[in-house]
């Protein structure tokens, strides 16, 4: 669930700075594009790049692969119509690319054997027989928790002839697994396939877990991690006899009594050993690439930063690499010893993102962009940021944030607008025990860090006591959810995929066990947490006119939460609307049209109550 929330706090100006450049658009905004996974190859001369753009005419984003040079940056289109779930590959040699179109039946997931005449792929087990068989008794019945043949997955093998021009494929069973694989890696030295283990529902932690194959023996399954962690993101070391995983504590914590940040791991396929990586970095690791002399580059989050770092072994210091203020979004590098390449999306709040290559780690601050998809954002009046800290008096913690001001007015506002962004309790790039002390009061503990940053932002002058809204998706809905049940101060709020009553989202949501570890336990064993931290008990105190957004298919946080507040709020007499997103999702993220009408819609919602206190933007009466 994305950690964010955002006030809205208007101040207005009696005069304004004239602008060089014009003002970014919502519209030039929105067309942005935005790089989801790039791919060096082994020699680093090539660079695969996966790129995600609004197709407003067909109602769809166009998802693109494109082939660069490094070294003069000419480009090829190879499709526009990639799929989502599954990355590029390269082949060992460089000279093929594995991947997937949109419409393709999609795996879950592949990679190359150890030459490029051969790879693998695993998908959902399918029997015809058995599912016709299953059809013909229960039609279209639903036997929840009776598990399918779906839930199980089959390996494969792809061997690839090429001759005179002419390439043709023999697929081979390899073997059936008893669970569904999210990823795949083959591993030549051991003649292995090591992968893990998934679950369409956070609900049991057994399930997701790293395993190994022997391919001399596909009988012998290996467990090779038992921590009750997400693990995630393998890749092979250079001496192909560790295999590197982030552990995502985002999802799952590896212990039940403490929550903590994203670690790096590896583990010695001889002798099983797992060793932490990063374990000097106090913040969290949220990518890494192979390094072709040993070691790994990690992209690690500090406060409102994330930058580069390099470590050559498990035992020794990670060491800051001299690079750009900003956020390093992913990283990739070549496998060759004859390379020292390395290619990263990276982005701050006066560039926009964009892919750069760089021949050498040292040369970190020279690197040249390959791309050029978001220049015309260069030539616009962007928006500018600072850090902006402040103290929880109830408990002296400092709580950072991203205060937003329009360029030129240095902590004024473009048609009264600044936005502050709280990095609250529970967020990542603090350190362990920041995380941590989100449990057991996951509304109440954020909501004071976020009220205490308000009342800094007033004191400081910065903000107008009068004129304050709030807002928030996903967590941050929640939190918006929880934040207008505590304060009237708040002129109007937005909430987008927020949840509203606790055991109802747990009942629903396919993340139960993350919110089990949240709350302490399990619903009937601390009422008098769900009480304290509850919203639903608490909206008979709400007074602020809310607009929510909600997909019709969102398994996170499903939309009969929205429903709830809706019904509450309009019970109350409170102005209040609700979108529903048809085949939307938690993100949003299928139809461009959709978050262009959320946008619209909530800037709407904010002019017509933002800068109206309460007390003469509603007229509450009674319910007859």
């Amino acid at each position: 669930m994305k950690l964010y929330l955002i006030l809205f706090i208007f101040k207005f100006l009696s005069s304004s700075l004239a602008q060089i450049l014009p003002k970014l658009t919502i519209d030039e905004f929105l067309n942005s594009t935005y790089y989801s996974s790039l791919s060096l190859s082994p020699n680093g001369q090539y660079l695969l790049v996966h790129s995600m753009r609004p197709a407003w005419e067909s109602n769809r984003y166009d998802n693109t692969l494109w082939l660069y040079k490094t070294q003069g940056g000419q480009k090829k289109l190879i499709t526009n119509q990639l799929s989502r779930s599954i990355t590029p590959k390269w082949s060992p040699s460089g000279n093929w690319i594995a991947f997937f179109g949109q419409y393709n039946e999609i795996p879950l997931a592949i990679t190359w054997a150890d030459g490029d005449s051969s790879l693998y792929y695993v998908s959902i087990s399918l029997s015809k027989e058995e599912n016709n068989s299953s059809e013909s008794e229960w039609k279209d019945v639903i036997r929840y928790r009776q598990r399918k043949l779906t839930d199980s997955s089959t390996i494969y093998r792809i061997d690839i002839s090429r001759k005179k021009r002419k390439v043709s494929v023999k697929k081979i069973t390899i073997v059936d697994i008893d669970f569904l694989t999210a990823e795949l890696l083959f591993v030549p030295v051991e003649n292995k396939l090591v992968f893990t283990s998934l679950s369409t529902i956070v609900e049991n932690k057994d399930a997701f877990e790293i395993y190994s194959i022997d391919l001399r023996n596909v009988s012998l399954l290996s467990r090779l991690t038992n921590n009750q962690a997400l693990e995630r993101n393998l890749q092979l070391s250079i001496d192909g006899k560790h295999v590197f995983f982030i552990v995502d504590s985002s999802i799952l914590s590896e212990d039940k009594n403490v929550n903590t940040q994203n670690r790096l791991y590896s583990i010695n396929l001889i002798n099983g050993k797992i060793e932490r990586w990063g374990k000097d970095f106090g913040g969290s690791i949220r990518g890494y690439t192979i390094r072709s002399q040993g070691g790994v580059y990690m992209l690690g989050q500090l406060g409102i930063n994330v930058e580069i770092y390099l470590q050559q072994s498990s035992s020794k210091y990670s060491i800051l690499q001299r690079g750009w203020t900003g956020t390093y979004h992913q990283i990739s590098s070549s496998l060759s010893t004859e390379s020292s390449a390395i290619a990263l999306v990276y982005s701050s709040v006066e560039r926009p993102e964009e892919v750069y290559f760089v021949n050498h780690i040292d040369q970190l601050c020279l690197a040249k962009a390959i791309t050029s998809e978001n220049q015309l954002l260069t030539q616009r009046n962007l928006p500018r940021a600072k850090s902006y800290k402040w103290i929880n008096n109830e408990d002296d913690r400092t709580i950072e944030g991203v205060l937003h001001y329009p360029s030129g007015k240095f902590e004024s506002a473009t048609q009264g607008w600044l936005v502050l962004e709280p990095n609250y309790r529970g967020s990542t790039g603090y350190g362990d025990a920041f995380i941590n002390e989100l449990r057991f009061q996951l509304l109440s503990r954020p909501g004071r860090d976020i009220l205490a940053g308000v009342d800094r932002l007033i004191a400081d002058g910065i903000a107008d006591l009068n004129k304050l809204a709030v807002g928030g998706y996903s967590y941050g809905g929640y939190l918006t959810n929880w934040l207008i049940t505590q304060t009237t101060r708040f002129n109007a709020a937005l909430s987008g995929a927020g949840p509203t009553e606790h055991i109802s989202f747990w009942g629903g949501t396919d993340l139960p066990a993350p919110l089990v570890d949240l709350m302490g336990g399990f619903p009937w064993e601390v009422p008098e947490i769900l009480y304290n931290e509850s919203i639903i008990y608490k909206l008979g105190k709400v007074e602020t006119p809310t607009h929510i957004i909600t997909g019709t298919r969102d398994i996170r946080v499903p939309f009969d939460q929205s429903f709830i507040l809706e019904r509450s709020l309009h019970y109350m007499n409170v102005p209040v609307k609700l979108l529903l997103i048809p085949n939307e999702g938690h993100s949003i993220d299928i139809n461009p049209w959709h978050g262009k009408i959320k946008v619209r819609e909530e800037m709407k919602w904010l002019e017509k109550y933002g800068q109206i206190p309460i007390n003469r933007a509603t007229e509450k009466t009674s319910i007859k």
